[in-house]
């Protein structure tokens, strides 16, 4: 069963974890893909694109879990990507199995440079295949949706003709991309209008977006096509994906939350109605953006829209004054709307388990009893070192714990020796996959090189260190640093994530993290090839 048709409401479809994956470095298991599921289905995403079943056996597996245990009855539609071919198709379909509401994504590009140079194909070859495979997909599913790829530089008088094709074959989204981030918003806004007004049959589809940022114009471009008639936007958490990335669903929809009554009329509504335009829980944005940039190593910079460090900050003495008299004077919007608090002492070192898992289910953390276990170690750990623990802490401790690593080496000590008249020295001991520990020490430039350094020794793989940040999750000198640091090895990029109230041992786990990434990698490829020979 499919979303039906609706003209005065926006269908959210979130592809972080199609699209937004593929920005590089970027990559996540299985278990953080299902984590972050599950966290979409908690802000409220009408779609989730679980992935492409086709390109490999670890989407396969992502998609069908996906599909298992959050494409359940009253949840979001879980949707898998496929080309048009039969193949692709019979793969997405097998995928997607196991979920209650399953959506077959399937595209092929209409631009005449696509054609010409990467398709080899000519239009009337186009449009026959895009007539036959939505309709071999609709043998499978009900819920069909069909993108022209690059239809931003497409012909509209040929793009008309594939649309109209494509939904009389069954597709009930047809979905516009601007694949290179191409137009600008009164262009995009023309193209949606020209499909409007010029496809005989788009009464029976939902006209979707998809966008990318390399001009910067993304959002704006969609927010254009939502006046002249597009109902489902297609979007990333933090904006992330190739290139510049996707439009950044947090902008999106706080800005028809912002401005919906701006946008109401153009959904038929009363201007003055304070209906939401969206089903998402703008109270989760905040976390959903925490989670996924520490999962896929992407920071989020200061400056960033809604979810940036300084969204809610002022420095300026004048606007301090307004903000302190009335909020409204320089704010457009609450921090508390995307659930961003005030950092309030909640617990202590004498809290004990059952007010620890209370205050985490408060916050939105429903853990296993094995991660509670391991959290709640982390926190009385954290306790004893600082005496105010706030709901920052123990976001970054839960984050930090429920991220699924695979734990190939482990850390077991960190011991440096530094100074302004000292050589910086770094001792470690790691245990590897196969129980043993291992011992070593090196020099370097400073203490967290020297680090890296002996930790090199022991896992003994050649890797080149390209970002290194530390960010403080809270103020005062006992603040729980996170450190986020990137490798690239044969030009793939592999990222780590730990936060500790010491800064030298964050970073050895950050490094180990992004290790283990980078050598279970290895592993697989090296069990692929023997599986082939």
């Amino acid at each position: 069963m499919s979303i039906k048709p609706s003209q005065d409401r926006i269908i959210i479809f979130d592809t972080t974890l199609r699209d937004g994956e593929q920005a590089p470095g970027a990559a996540l298991n299985i278990d953080e893909k299902l984590t972050i599921a599950r966290q979409l289905a908690r802000l409220g995403v009408d779609v989730i694109e679980a992935g492409f079943p086709y390109s490999s056996p670890g989407d396969f597996e992502a998609v069908q879990r996906i599909a298992e245990t959050v494409g359940v009855e009253g949840g979001p539609i879980i949707c898998g990507l496929a080309r048009t071919t039969k193949q692709d198709i019979q793969t997405a379909a097998e995928a997607l199995k196991p979920a209650a509401r399953p959506r077959i994504h399937t595209f092929i590009a209409t631009s005449d440079i696509h054609l010409e140079y990467k398709l080899k194909k000519t239009r009337k070859e186009v449009l026959a295949i895009a007539e036959e495979m939505v309709a071999f997909a609709k043998s499978f599913v009900d819920d069909v949706e069909f993108s022209p790829e690059d239809a931003g530089r497409s012909d509209p008088e040929f793009l008309y003709q594939v649309l109209e094709r494509a939904i009389a074959a069954g597709a009930t989204t047809v979905n516009i991309p601007d694949t290179v981030g191409y137009t600008t918003p009164a262009e995009f806004g023309a193209l949606i209008r020209g499909i409007k007004e010029n496809v005989a049959n788009i009464d029976q589809a939902i006209i979707s977006v998809h966008g990318h940022n390399d001009l910067g114009l993304a959002v704006a471009n969609f927010l254009e096509a939502v006046k002249n008639g597009a109902r489902q936007l297609e979007c990333t958490i933090n904006g992330i994906g190739e290139r510049a990335g996707n439009a950044a669903m947090e902008e999106l929809v706080m800005a028809l939350h912002v401005r919906r009554q701006y946008f109401n009329p153009f959904l038929g509504r009363p201007v003055d109605s304070e209906a939401p335009l969206t089903n998402i829980d703008t109270k989760q944005i905040y976390k959903t953006s925490r989670l996924v940039s520490n999962l896929t190593g992407m920071l989020v910079q200061p400056n960033k829209a809604i979810v940036g460090a300084n969204a809610f900050a002022h420095e300026s003495g004048i606007h301090q004054d307004g903000v302190l008299k009335n909020r409204l004077t320089y704010e457009i919007m609450d921090a508390q709307s995307i659930g961003l608090t005030d950092n309030q002492i909640v617990l202590g070192k004498l809290s004990g388990r059952n007010a620890f898992r209370s205050r985490l289910r408060e916050l939105g953390f429903e853990l296993s009893e094995q991660e509670l276990n391991k959290a709640f170690v982390r926190f009385k750990e954290l306790a004893d070192k600082k005496k105010e623990v706030t709901d920052w802490d123990l976001e970054s401790i839960v984050n930090d714990e429920i991220q699924q690593t695979p734990e190939l080496f482990r850390v077991e000590l960190v011991q440096v020796s530094c100074g302004n008249h000292a050589c910086p020295t770094a001792t470690v001991t790691l245990r590897t996959p196969d129980g043993q520990e291992l011992t070593d020490a090196a020099t370097g430039t400073g203490p967290v090189d020297a680090v890296y350094k002996a930790i090199n020794r022991v896992v003994n793989v050649p890797n080149q260190l390209i970002e290194f940040s530390v960010q403080s999750v809270t103020a005062g000198i006992d603040a729980i640093g996170e450190v986020t640091i990137r490798l690239r090895h044969n030009d793939r990029i592999y990222s780590g994530h730990a936060a500790n109230t010491d800064i030298i041992v964050a970073s050895a786990h950050a490094y180990v993290n992004a290790l283990n990434r980078l050598y279970a990698a290895l592993q697989r490829q090296k069990n692929e090839v023997a599986a082939v020979s």
